[in-house]
């Protein structure tokens, strides 16, 4: 009986191994991103996922920084802070912060989602305003949201042409669904060698950013990761390119292809 219980023993541990290996990110993981403007290496951002709790709970915490660098930290400083605290399990967010100062565009938010009574709190601290909406537990605020697309959808089975919707709450807009349509595979040069990638369109609001709502398009490794490679987008004065320039931390390899 000893015998069984031990071999049984191990097949679960080789099982709940595989799993974890197989799962997309875990806590640990960093990524940094160089982001171009025009021809000039305009400013860089970082994510990086850590282990928290809230109310008592382990969760998932995501904090994303960007700020300008060299000469055009002169011209248009920007600092900008996002942190999003999410469920290590389904991937629904507790608490998400909005930290910006952007050529002196400033904002200072915090939602905070609670799912028994379906409500959730934005409070704008800036102009001492809070809000409350109405929520289901499919919300997303705008960085769990990428986490749990990577979590739960496998990219093999999508459809060219498909799109992934989401509910959203996000201080600017409010509720609302967001949506990414897959537009297929690509082969991208990068400074670590060729990436095969999977590229969407995540459909924006146009406006003060971006001039049209299919302005963004954005390059996924087509790894188990799912690490975004590359972002391009027109915004209202030029366009701007985001690479993947650092990483470490991914739970699993990070395939290059090979010539």
């Amino acid at each position: 009986m000893k015998k069984y219980l031990l071999f049984i023993f191990i097949i679960c541990t080789g099982l709940i191994h595989s799993q974890e290996e197989k799962a997309p990110f875990k806590a640990g993981e960093w990524l940094k991103f160089r982001i171009h403007y025009g021809i000039f290496n305009a400013s860089t951002a970082t994510l990086h996922l850590t282990n928290d709790v809230v109310n008592g709970k382990s969760v998932y915490r995501v904090t994303g920084e960007g700020k300008t660098t060299g000469a055009a930290r002169v011209f248009y400083k920007v600092d900008d802070v996002y942190e999003s605290y999410f469920d290590k399990e389904d991937g629904r967010p507790y608490k998400f912060i909005r930290k910006i100062d952007e050529g002196g565009y400033t904002k200072d938010v915090e939602i905070n989602f609670d799912y028994q009574k379906k409500q959730a709190e934005l409070n704008d601290k800036k102009n001492a305003k809070k809000q409350n909406f109405t929520i289901t537990n499919k919300v997303q605020d705008l960085i769990s949201a990428f986490y749990y697309i990577r979590k739960n959808y496998e990219f093999k089975d999508l459809v060219e042409g498909e799109f992934i919707k989401l509910d959203m709450l996000y201080d600017d807009d409010g509720l609302y669904q967001f949506k990414l349509k897959y537009l297929g595979k690509d082969t991208l040069k990068t400074k670590y060698g060729k990436v095969e990638c999977l590229k969407f369109r995540p459909y924006v609001q146009s406006g003060r950013v971006f001039k049209e709502e299919e302005s963004l398009s954005l390059w996924v490794s087509n790894d188990q990761n799912k690490i975004p490679i590359r972002i391009k987008a027109d915004i209202a004065v030029g366009s701007i390119k985001a690479d993947l320039d650092g990483y470490n931390g991914l739970n699993n390899q990070f395939k290059i292809i090979m010539d």
